[in-house]
């Protein structure tokens, strides 16, 4: 335990440096890392701890710097979004919405490899733009505790100064976090150890803050936004490979590769379905697991007979290239497997 929190300090401290020079997103960075440590569903509850603090400190060191205009519309809308997105913790697993915000970030890869523009063009962002930005940005916060580097690209078009850009996120951010910590611990959803270690990012994120005034002035704005999406992009890949391992994991998903016999099968494989392609000479059939509910009303009378004699029946429907569509039975009973075949009128 005493290794990973050294190790977590570190990467932590090295983690709020480069989200200061790439405008924020830290918790993204570290939210890959976080997950090898703790279920999914507590970490939003270390991340947002730590990341509180964070803003807290980033105010109190560029306070000077806060863009208000942007702050007293984009915070009344992020604060209920927030609620909603606590809530969903509890019937929908964030790693899926995880998986679709490293997709997002990787897009910027375009950014980074595209044609050079001689001069960024300042987008003026309209009221309702900002107004959805923030509803959106709050109710990804509280789903995933993480949001910073996904809205990089909106605070960047604004044309603000780096030291604005992370004064006024710092301040957008911190109701966030607050409501969400006190949402978190009223649901239950902490550990003892999701406490120690949002202590220790929270730790981290204080000395990162105390000497981000001494590293951002030698900071070109160039350089601001460059390491910006090259943060999106290394951070996107890291959370898509967890985001997957993760997937794979709670769905039991198996990749089929099987060849013998002149007959070979490709295919995927999770909880209790699948989708197979077979090759067998000049034959390719496509099959994939279906249920009760989807057989024509012959074949559900036929399975109805079948219960009634084995303890278990997995169904498949069959398309076949050139062919009819067919159904195939797999019977289970004592440890023995038994196929059948129905074709379709």
């Amino acid at each position: 335990m005493l290794l990973t929190i050294i190790i977590l300090f570190i990467a932590v401290v090295a983690a709020f440096w480069i989200s200061a020079i790439a405008g924020g997103g830290a918790s993204l960075i570290i939210l890959p890392l976080l997950s090898t440590q703790l279920p999914v569903s507590l970490v939003p509850f270390t991340l947002t701890l730590g990341t509180f603090t964070s803003s807290v400190s980033r105010i109190f060191v560029f306070k000077k710097n806060i863009y208000w205009p942007l702050f007293f519309w984009f915070v009344p809308f992020s604060l209920p979004a927030v609620f909603m997105g606590v809530y969903c913790l509890r019937f929908i697993n964030p790693v899926y919405l995880q998986f679709f915000i490293a997709l997002f970030m990787l897009l910027n890869v375009f950014k980074l490899f595209g044609k050079k523009k001689g001069k960024t063009i300042e987008k003026k962002q309209s009221v309702l733009s900002i107004a959805f930005t923030g509803f959106f940005a709050g109710f990804v916060s509280g789903f995933t505790g993480a949001v910073g580097l996904l809205f990089n690209r909106f605070y960047l078009r604004l044309g603000l100064t780096k030291e604005q850009i992370v004064a006024t996120r710092a301040a957008n951010e911190i109701f966030i976090h607050l409501i969400k910590l006190a949402l978190y611990m009223a649901m239950g959803l902490y550990s003892g150890k999701s406490f120690v270690l949002g202590l220790v990012i929270a730790a981290a994120s204080i000395v990162s803050a105390l000497t981000l005034k001494y590293i951002l002035p030698f900071v070109s704005d160039k350089a601001f936004q460059r390491t910006g999406h090259t943060a999106m992009v290394v951070s996107g890949a890291f959370l898509m490979s967890a985001s997957m391992s993760e997937i794979v994991k709670s769905n039991n998903v198996e990749f089929i590769a099987e060849a013998k016999n002149n007959k070979s099968e490709w295919g995927i494989a999770w909880n209790n379905k699948h989708f197979v392609m077979e090759h067998s000479g000049t034959a390719v059939e496509f099959e994939h697991s279906v249920s009760y509910d989807d057989l024509p009303a012959a074949l559900q009378h036929e399975y109805n007979k079948f219960m009634q004699v084995y303890s278990d029946i997995k169904l498949e429907r069959v398309y076949k290239i050139g062919g009819k569509v067919h159904y195939e039975f797999y019977t289970y009973k004592e440890g023995k497997r038994s196929k059948y075949k129905f074709n379709t009128l």
